[in-house]
């Protein structure tokens, strides 16, 4: 009896272990994440060793115990859907949405019951994804870096760079699907310091030339860059184009600053893509996205790079130096 006994509770721990390790994955074959991006892979290693620095924090090593589908649109939201849908034909374990809105609304719209951890750029709730931050229910959580929101701040930052210039021009991508919102967000914050705006749209490398182009016709003297994964595929053209134009310019994410971008403002992006594997291998261990909490943003971080400030020949004020975060000199 006392060895029956033995041998059940043997089998209750390996089912138990069994469960933690991929409740989705067939027996003896690991579980499989899919990994559906907005950005390009070229440049998002740097992301991709993130996520997988918080999986294995969590217990999962690709090509050991978890193996990974990688999906990139590489700024083409358009093809978004088709991946999400395949991932979900595969049955992976768990969807991991990142590059905002387009790849998390991808996802929603191909499964209601594999899990998906998403990144997004603003608020969960009011895009309809979760029920609340705290409680998400449902199949979905994540985490937001709240960058769509920081646009008037980033305006505001802008002019304490480039105070008195009359005309800031903005680049927005008319195919992200909260670029309305960031829209009213930068009118409104203009309006309120009576500071004039150009608008150059672009959500394609075409587009992007011509705006480009209307920016110089219509003499902008600084530039904002909306926060938008096709931009963050794009950042070394648009940092270019400043340079050649000797525009100041603040842009969402310290990648652009590190590429030669004068300034940027936002969250610390490699962060988010660690808890987003932090957030796969608990999933991965049984736990449900419904009671896993949004996380949020506690800090964000002003960056700017002096090195190009001294060849726009662009005096930092002390102020704006006191609040960075970093200096790249």
């Amino acid at each position: 009896m006392r060895r029956r006994q033995f041998v059940l509770l043997l089998g209750g721990a390996a089912a138990s272990v069994a469960w933690r390790r991929g409740a989705y994955a067939q027996q003896g074959a690991p579980p499989v994440i899919g990994f559906i991006s907005s950005r390009a892979a070229e440049e998002s290693a740097h992301l991709v060793a993130a996520f997988r620095r918080g999986l294995a924090e969590g217990g999962f090593v690709e090509g050991q115990n978890v193996a990974i589908e990688f999906r990139w649109a590489n700024g083409d939201y358009g093809r978004l859907p088709a991946m999400a849908a395949d991932l979900a034909n595969r049955k992976v374990a768990v969807i991991v949405a990142s590059g905002g809105e387009p790849a998390a609304f991808a996802a929603k719209a191909a499964t209601a019951t594999i899990p998906i951890v998403f990144g997004l750029g603003g608020d969960p709730v009011e895009a309809g994804l979760v029920a609340s931050l705290n409680r998400p229910g449902g199949n979905m959580t994540g985490d937001t870096l709240l960058t769509n929101l920081m646009e008037p701040k980033r305006l505001g930052l802008l002019r304490d760079l480039a105070p008195g210039v009359p005309l800031v021009g903005v680049l927005i991508n008319p195919n992200f699907p909260v670029a309305l919102q960031q829209l009213q967000q930068i009118e409104g914050a203009a309006a309120a310091v009576g500071q004039r705006i150009f608008v150059a749209k672009a959500g394609s490398d075409e587009a992007l030339e011509a705006a480009f182009a209307a920016l110089v016709r219509e003499g902008a003297g600084a530039l904002l860059v909306t926060a938008d994964p096709y931009f963050d595929t794009r950042r070394d053209r648009i940092v270019a184009f400043a340079a050649r134009q000797r525009l100041p310019a603040i842009y969402q994410f310290r990648e652009y600053a590190v590429a030669g971008g004068l300034l940027s403002y936002g969250v610390d992006i490699t962060d988010n893509y660690r808890m987003r594997g932090d957030y796969a291998a608990k999933v991965l261990k049984g736990a449900k996205p419904a009671d896993l909490p949004i996380l949020q943003p506690t800090k964000f971080q002003l960056v700017i790079n002096m090195k190009t400030a001294k060849d726009l020949g662009i005096k930092i004020s002390d102020n704006l130096l006191s609040l960075a975060d970093e200096v790249i000199e």
